[in-house]
């Protein structure tokens, strides 16, 4: 997806800054537009600022310089309850004391709807989340996946254009989780409905996302669809940080187009595509995916870069093999190899060769 024009955003910060002490900030300079209809998730570590923008949006935090709008509308000055925003949060939120059916009830009630239409729309939410039959429990007597589904349902019951998801999956367990990534995307398409979703959770992010903002020290280090943010990372914040990753240190000895050479500091030359380095003599971190290294004489590609390595571990894994290796000096060297009925099996102390094409292997800023 496209990145987007002021004139058909959605959703906007603009020049947005955050400090909680006058001092440090939490956010620095945010420039970020989302279409109506997407489903964007910021990513990162505990402290990134990611948190902090989407209570920004909300409106529970007020912005230190910038604006945020929506519908090309300012709101930093619109409290939270005018905003028109459906949020869901991690530990659900739900009123003890009330049923099911009057927590659905309550969004609907402080915007004066009629009892009828009120309790149509708890119905078409209650059924929206498979709760249908759950309306008059409370929430004690719900699983926590019910509880989630429930706010989920409170949420979207006024029908609001704009959902605001914090870490709403973060305490389940993984099944349940997948089950509910799956059904929240559906649900964000089927409704034609906005989401800003903040997650530290990688797979997450790649698996329900339009687009994904990866956040550290305040600035989006990276705005991409999720293959994009997996296959072509910008720098080695963001490459680390999205799935797993090898990592070589060296200096860059010849930039020729769209390659550079780099030599690596515990030996030996490799070709490279040289993403955050401009000149020789750079220092750098060349950057190779686990599933693009092959070692497996048959499949490899006779432009692959070869490089000696020795066999540390063999793991089976079911559906793929894990195979960490040490190569010029690292002994963190993973690749991750489909289990199929022609794949060599190693055992710990074998030399090997490996190889993987250049340009799958990126030169970022060391």
């Amino acid at each position: 997806m496209a990145t987007t024009t002021s004139d058909d955003a959605f959703v906007e910060f603009d020049r947005v800054q955050k400090s909680y002490d006058g001092e440090n900030l939490v956010v620095k300079d945010l420039n970020l537009s989302l279409p109506k209809g997407e489903f964007l998730t910021m990513l990162g570590p505990s402290g990134s600022g990611k948190t902090t923008c989407l209570m920004m949006l909300a409106g529970f935090e007020t912005a230190t310089h910038g604006d945020i709008r929506l519908a090309g509308r300012p709101i930093n000055n619109i409290p939270p309850h005018k905003r028109g925003i459906g949020m869901v949060f991690q530990n659900y939120a739900l009123f003890p004391h009330m049923t099911v059916a009057e927590n659905l009830s309550f969004p609907l009630e402080v915007r004066k709807m009629g009892k009828s239409e009120r309790e149509a729309k708890i119905t078409r939410a209650l059924d929206m989340v498979q709760m249908g039959d759950f309306g008059g429990r409370r929430p004690a007597q719900l699983s926590g996946g019910q509880q989630q589904r429930i706010a989920l349902a409170r949420a979207l019951v006024f029908e609001p254009e704009l959902v605001l998801m914090d870490e709403p999956l973060g305490a389940l367990d993984k099944q349940l989780r997948e089950t509910l990534q799956f059904e929240i995307t559906r649900l964000a398409h089927d409704l034609g409905i906005t989401v800003v979703y903040v997650t530290h959770d990688q797979t997450e992010a790649l698996t329900m996302s339009d687009r994904v903002a990866v956040f550290e020290d305040g600035r989006i280090q990276q705005l991409a669809p999720p293959d994009t943010l997996y296959e072509e990372p910008k720098n080695s914040f963001v490459a680390q940080f999205i799935g797993e990753n090898n990592t070589l240190a060296g200096v860059v000895t010849e930039i020729k187009g769209d390659q550079c050479v780099v030599r690596l500091d515990g030996g030996g030359e490799i070709d490279a595509n040289p993403v955050n380095v401009s000149k020789v003599g750079e220092r750098t971190r060349v950057s190779i995916r686990p599933e693009r290294v092959e070692f497996n004489k048959e499949r490899l590609h006779p432009d692959a870069h070869l490089l000696k390595a020795e066999v540390l571990e063999f793991i089976y894994m079911g559906d793929v093999f894990r195979t960490r290796l040490r190569v010029a000096g690292n002994d963190d060297f993973v690749i991750k190899s489909r289990n199929a009925p022609d794949q060599v099996r190693l055992t710990p102390g074998q030399q090997i060769e490996i190889g993987w094409l250049p340009k799958d292997c990126r030169a970022l800023d060391a």
